[in-house]
């Protein structure tokens, strides 16, 4: 009996999901906190604005990736822009708020901007990697 490859290819979207709601619900509370600094504060610098867009559009977006997330291969553009907006994310948070006065909320804006990064560097990795395997032929057919 011949595996087929849509069994192979389809094995792994329930991670895939999950991944992507965790990428969406770290946004989600880096656009709160984020909100809230712009909120408080009566001069906002550019890194925080930068921060703030990149968590309301990952929000906004993300929510087409539980829909497509299903079908491996038509996300990966989408989750590497998102992956290297989000690794920018990073960069500035760590430049920002990486000494010990900065605070918890800060702290937690650091922590949930790389969890959602990893995810996403995940997501880039998985759909790399099941879009592609999808097409590999063998030499013998039974």
């Amino acid at each position: 009996m011949a595996r087929t490859n849509a069994t192979s290819r389809f094995a792994l979207p329930p991670f895939f999901l999950v991944s992507n709601a965790l990428v969406w619900i770290s946004s989600i509370i880096v656009m709160g906190i984020t909100s809230y600094f712009i909120s408080e504060s009566s001069s906002v610098g550019n890194h925080i604005i930068y921060e703030e867009v990149i968590s309301v559009l990952t929000v906004a977006f993300f929510l087409a990736s539980f829909v497509l997330g299903t079908y491996p291969g038509y996300t990966l553009i989408f989750n590497i822009i998102f992956s290297y907006l989000w690794l920018v994310v990073v960069v500035f948070t760590a430049e920002d708020w990486s000494s010990d006065y900065a605070g918890a909320l800060a702290h937690t804006v650091e922590a949930f901007s790389f969890i959602a990064f990893f995810f996403l560097l995940f997501n880039v990795v998985y759909d790399w990697h099941f879009s592609y395997r999808g097409h590999v032929r063998t030499t013998s057919v039974v």
